[in-house]
């Protein structure tokens, strides 16, 4: 399954969109990444997405949800 980020204006005009692609992170956990470059005017800007899951692997293996506050 793939992803998409939409970038645009609080107006709701689209400026961007990536495609998220499936990811397994060097930390080893799984979610998704995309970026790409767009342009705003006459400036050319680098953009970047990534979701990652709030699962962890435990030491046995198994996957254990991970506990804090969220912000």
């Amino acid at each position: 399954m793939h992803l998409t980020c939409e970038i645009r204006t609080i107006e709701g005009t689209t400026l961007g969109v990536l495609l998220l692609e499936p990811k397994t992170f060097k930390s080893g956990k799984t979610g998704y990444f995309g970026q790409s470059k767009l342009t705003l005017g006459s400036q050319r800007f680098q953009s970047q997405c990534q979701l990652v899951g709030i699962e962890s692997k435990s030491k046995g293996g198994a996957a254990e949800t991970e506990t804090g506050a969220e912000g």
